[in-house]
């Protein structure tokens, strides 16, 4: 997937965002819950596929009952290496506030699917459908 519209919302030389990355790990997909303190408070939730951050922007943060539901609205990918930033987004640039990580860590389908690109080819086929079962196995 292309990051060319995260790229171009972002001026590098005023931000510490990250530009790119890749992932390490071989063979288990991975996620991050971002605390965004920017405009208005909110959470970021990012799923590795295709070689990036797949992201939602969600105003009511996580809930640990999956039977509650929560407004996720998809923005543009993002880096891989987004995964792991924390910092200050100066204010005026796009989102700018605080970023903290406040969950991270591996996930995948609900389906026992065996294999990291067969797991992506699942998850991506489900995205497509508008309907994401997955597994978190995160720190918290």
């Amino acid at each position: 997937m292309s990051l060319e519209k995260y790229v171009s919302k972002r001026d590098f030389s005023k931000t510490a965002e990250p530009k790119s990355g890749k992932s390490k790990d071989k063979n288990s997909l991975l996620f991050v819950i971002q605390k965004h303190d920017a405009s208005r408070l909110h959470y970021d939730f990012r799923l590795e596929m295709e070689g990036v951050m797949k992201s939602w922007a969600v105003p009511k943060g996580p809930s640990t009952d999956p039977k509650t539901k929560r407004l996720a609205m998809m923005v543009e990918d993002h880096p891989l290496d987004y995964r792991t930033f924390e910092g200050i987004i100066p204010q005026g640039e796009y989102g700018g506030g605080t970023v903290i990580v406040w969950d991270q860590g591996t996930y995948q389908p609900i389906e026992p699917i065996k294999g990291k690109k067969a797991m992506e080819k699942h998850l991506l086929q489900q995205l497509a459908a508008g309907s994401l079962k997955i597994k978190l196995h995160g720190e918290k």
